[in-house]
C-alpha cells in the first residue's frame, strides 16, 4: 500500500483527483490523504510520498523541517526546485544551457531580458541589450495566481514604460500559433499542443502600437491535440528532443517532476 499525502489548492483538487483517478489508485493500491495544513505534519502520515503545489515560505519551511526528520519520504517537488522552476529567468536559462539538438531541429530560447523594477528604465535596457520588437512580457515568477499567468505584447518603445515590473521581457518568435507542452514525470513523457498567440505579420508591425494585454493562453481549454495543423508544426516536438529535454532539465533543475513549454 502507497500512502499520498497531498496539500493542493481547491482548484488542483477539483481537477487533479478526479473520480477515474481515484479509482485507478485504490486497484493499484494507492491512497490519497489530504494534509491538514493547520497540524505539524509530523503528527500526521505516515506518508510514503507528499504532493504538493503550495508556494508560501511556512509551508516551505514546514516540508523540509519535515523532510529532515524522514528523508525516506519523496516529496513532489522539493520547494527549492519549484522555486527554480518558477522563475521564468532562471527556467528558460537552464533550457539554454543545455544545447539540446538532434538530427532533424534544435530546441532554442528566445532573447530575454529580466526587469526588476523602474519601468521608465525599460526603454533604455531593451536598446541596450538589442531584443527586437515584439516583445512577449511576462511576470517573473510563475506563482499559481491568475497574474501571474497574465502576458501583455508590446509593439513600441514608447508604450515599454507601461509595463509592470518585475518582469521577464522576450522578443516574440512567430510559431505557428501553437505551443507544445512537454510534461516529464521520471522516464514518462506526455507531449501536447495548445494554441498559442498568432504568428505577427508585416501588417501588425506597421499598424499596432500600444500594450496588448493578453488572456491566459496555452490552458487546458486551448487543446490543440486534433486540430489539423501544417505538418511542419504538427511534428515540431519529436520524441527524441523531449527525452533530451528530459535527461537535461530533470538533472539540472533536481526536479522529479518537470514542465517545458516550446512555442
Amino acid at each position: 500500500r502507497l500512502v499520498v499525502g497531498y496539500a493542493l489548492t481547491k482548484k488542483k483538487v477539483k481537477s487533479f483527483l478526479q473520480p477515474k483517478l481515484l479509482l485507478l489508485a485504490r486497484k493499484k493500491g494507492i491512497s490519497f490523504i489530504p494534509i491538514d495544513e493547520t497540524r505539524p505534519l509530523s503528527e500526521q502520515g505516515p506518508f510514503d510520498i507528499i504532493l504538493h503545489k503550495k508556494t508560501s515560505k511556512e509551508w516551505q519551511r514546514f516540508l523540509e523541517d519535515y523532510h529532515e526528520v524522514h528523508p525516506e519520504v519523496t516529496v513532489l517537488d522539493p520547494p527549492n526546485a519549484i522555486e527554480h522552476l518558477n522563475n521564468r529567468q532562471s527556467m528558460l536559462e537552464e533550457v539554454a544551457d543545455l544545447n539540446l539538438s538532434s538530427f532533424y531541429e534544435e530546441v532554442c530560447t528566445p532573447r530575454q531580458l529580466v526587469i526588476m523594477k523602474d519601468p521608465s528604465s525599460i526603454p533604455t535596457a531593451v536598446a541596450m541589450a538589442g531584443l527586437t520588437l515584439p516583445l512577449v512580457a511576462k511576470p517573473l515568477v510563475v506563482d499559481g495566481t491568475s497574474k501571474s499567468h497574465e502576458l501583455s505584447l508590446a509593439y513600441d518603445e514608447a508604450s515599454l514604460p507601461m509595463l509592470d515590473p518585475p518582469l521577464v521581457l522576450q522578443e516574440f518568435v512567430n510559431h505557428g500559433g501553437i505551443l507544445f507542452k512537454v510534461y516529464i514525470i521520471g522516464e514518462a513523457i506526455q507531449v501536447v499542443r495548445r494554441f498559442s498567440l498568432p504568428d505577427v505579420n508585416t501588417y501588425d508591425l506597421l499598424n499596432n502600437v500600444g500594450i496588448y494585454r493578453l488572456p491566459r493562453v496555452s490552458c487546458a481549454a486551448a487543446s490543440a491535440d486534433h486540430a489539423d495543423l501544417d505538418p511542419r508544426i504538427a511534428g515540431a516536438s519529436s520524441e527524441t528532443t523531449s527525452r533530451e529535454t528530459r535527461q537535461g532539465a530533470s538533472w539540472s533543475s533536481g526536479s522529479k517532476i518537470v514542465q517545458h513549454r516550446y512555442d
